[in-house]
């Protein structure tokens, strides 16, 4: 289950960058902007929200347990 977590988050932050990249990126004189930023943004974004509901369907299921470690000792 762990490894499905690491993917989800390494997909999440290749998103993010590939999002800076096109935002660097200027398209060439006399061409409309492309929309890949936003394309790139609305990944991150599903792929966050997937990752999210998979942790909670996870925790129904009993797949994962939360474990609460108390502060004071």
């Amino acid at each position: 289950m762990n490894w499905i977590f690491l993917v989800a988050f390494v997909g999440i932050l290749g998103a993010l960058a590939a999002a800076g990249v096109f935002m660097l990126r200027r398209p060439p004189q006399g061409h409309p902007p492309t929309k890949a930023m936003a394309r790139a943004l609305l990944a991150r974004v599903l792929i966050s929200i997937a990752l999210f509901a998979l942790i909670l369907l996870a925790w129904k299921l009993g797949w994962i347990q939360p474990r609460a470690n108390p502060l004071g000792r």
